[in-house]
């Protein structure tokens, strides 16, 4: 039981990811809530989306803001039995998501910069656990129950909250070579922080054993756990007297004589009642036990009390009240190279991010579960991508457009375990994360421009990888909102998107985990030309 109790609380990221892979964030401005197809975006945000596409900027300094409020409902539920709850809910809030561009565009030249929170953004908060807590709890009466301690009832308190934000900061050199043709390259400085905060406490079951004074009340489990502990050692320390006092008469030949006749072996009427009787009680059978087969009963029972003893002894410790408060920081270099086409009515934007190799570092100031090890490193890597956009605009006033992603997730380390051990991500994945978006755009007139887009997700994850802690769904979005330009120089954005989760059933034998989820992001941006 120490073991499993101990495990309760375990690593996790609480993104709110709405739009790209599985540590990536893609959602990296208004417009993108808006217009969820940005592969190939020519605006002040294509410092993030299509950085070599800023070479069609006019030539001055632009500067584009945005935040978004992001809200995203985790739930989880399991089809487990003789649970107290089956039903579980995380909330992820994330109030400010900015994302700030800058670019200076001269001639064939353009210099930008760019800051966003380019993976995570929020935190995770559930307030009554999760079922992986729950089953731990719930199997202390079973595992009494197969003791011998009737037990039907547990209760306890559980919280645990997961924050998570990587920030990127990006700057970038782009270069029009010609009219068709323009090339970017850039580098990212990400940096990580992963908070986690939890506790498990007032762990309550009603035992029955009333010769340690328990007759089915419900008490702390650790006080339980503890008084058992010593009434199973002083029940050993007993039997073991007992064993020692038959030695002197096995010592002068009497060992072989049977219990019921131990009168002639110097043994008392009532002395011979009382071994009897015990060794009834202990679930023996004394009718044809020798003396010396007696004894060596009662050393047995000796030996099982006192491993008994320390059995409860360590489960006194595993159901302690535990808390964690832990995080984890680090950092990593993404270098970017971009393409930009442009032929008549259609533009093409291409980028390329490199895979950039990170470990975190643990900072601990409370680890009751042992997951954390104060100065530990831990695998954090932000995969290799690849965005593939196309924009055609068919006429002044309309434009489509289509965005492919590709996130290399399969060669990269998220920090997952296998049997304790860190391993890469191709054993807990089939295939990489992709995403495909499609928008459109129509403007209305000189100052008012409307959009609209879908996108959707398909997540290459294996059930390895899957837990309530930490989890990849597939999913489909729908984005729309406008542009208003205030003046020639100022315009701004506004969207709002809902995402749709795909559910997913991990199975644990006989019964399942039912993972699902739900998104509304709204956001506001402002781009300026000067």
């Amino acid at each position: 039981m120490k073991k499993t109790i101990i495990t309760l609380f375990f690593s996790a990221l609480a993104l709110v990811t709405l739009a790209g892979g599985l540590v990536h964030n893609t959602n990296q401005s208004a417009s993108f809530i808006r217009n969820p197809s940005r592969g190939a975006s020519l605006g002040i945000d294509a410092a993030y989306f299509n950085p070599a596409g800023l070479t069609q900027l006019k030539d001055g300094f632009h500067v584009s803001l945005s935040n978004q409020f992001i809200t995203q409902n985790r739930y989880i539920t399991t089809s487990r039995t003789g649970l107290n709850r089956t039903e579980f809910e995380g909330v992820v809030k994330a109030p400010l998501f900015p994302s700030a561009y800058a670019v200076y565009k001269k001639n064939k030249f353009a210099f930008s910069f760019g800051f966003n929170p380019i993976g995570g953004g929020g935190g995770a908060l559930y307030e009554n656990g999760l079922p992986s807590f729950e089953y731990q709890v719930a199997g202390i009466p079973a595992a009494l129950n197969a003791a011998g301690i009737p037990t039907t009832q547990y209760s306890y308190d559980t919280e645990f909250e997961g924050k998570s934000v990587y920030f990127g900061y990006q700057g970038a050199f782009s270069y029009k070579i010609n009219d068709n043709i323009s090339v970017s390259a850039g580098l990212r400085y990400v940096t990580i922080n992963n908070e986690y905060h939890g506790h498990l406490r007032n762990i309550m079951i009603n035992p029955q054993l009333p010769a340690a004074g328990f007759t089915g009340s419900m008490v702390k489990a650790t006080d339980f756990f503890t008084t058992a502990s010593g009434y199973f050692a002083t029940v050993s320390t007993q039997l073991s007297g007992t064993s020692q006092s038959l030695q002197p008469i096995i010592t002068g030949g009497g060992g072989g004589v049977p219990l019921a006749n131990g009168t002639m072996a110097g043994l008392t009427a009532a002395q011979v009642a009382t071994l009897q009787g015990t060794i009834v009680a202990l679930g023996g059978d004394p009718t044809n036990m020798t003396i010396a087969q007696a004894q060596g009963f009662f050393t047995a029972a000796s030996a099982t009390f006192s491993a008994n003893s320390q059995a409860m002894s360590a489960n006194a410790a595993a159901t302690g009240d535990k808390q964690l408060d832990a995080t984890q920081s680090g950092s990593g270099i993404v270098p970017i190279v971009g393409v930009n086409l442009t032929f008549d009515k259609v533009n093409v934007g291409i980028k390329y991010e490199h895979k950039a190799t990170i470990k975190v570092k643990n900072a601990t100031t409370v680890d009751d579960v042992g997951m954390y090890p104060d100065q530990a490193e831990v695998p954090n890597d932000m995969p290799a991508m690849l965005a593939i956009g196309v924009d055609y605009k068919p006429t002044d006033k309309f434009r489509l457009s289509a965005t492919y992603h590709t996130y290399f997730d399969k060669s990269a380390e998220y920090g997952k375990k296998i049997n304790d051990v860190y391993v890469k991500n191709d054993q807990v994945m089939d295939k990489n994360f992709i995403e495909f978006a499609m928008g459109m755009e129509y403007c209305l007139s000189k100052k008012f421009m409307l959009s609209a887009g879908y996108l959707v997700t398909q997540t290459g994850v294996n059930d390895l990888y899957q837990s309530d802690l930490s989890h990849s769904l597939s999913t489909f979005s729908f984005g729309g909102g406008l542009r208003y330009g205030v003046t020639e120089k100022i315009g701004v954005n506004l969207g709002v998107m809902r995402t749709f989760y795909n559910s997913y059933v991990k199975p644990f034998g006989a019964f399942g985990e039912t993972y699902e989820r739900k998104n509304f992001t709204a956001a506001v941006g402002i781009d300026i030309s000067l």
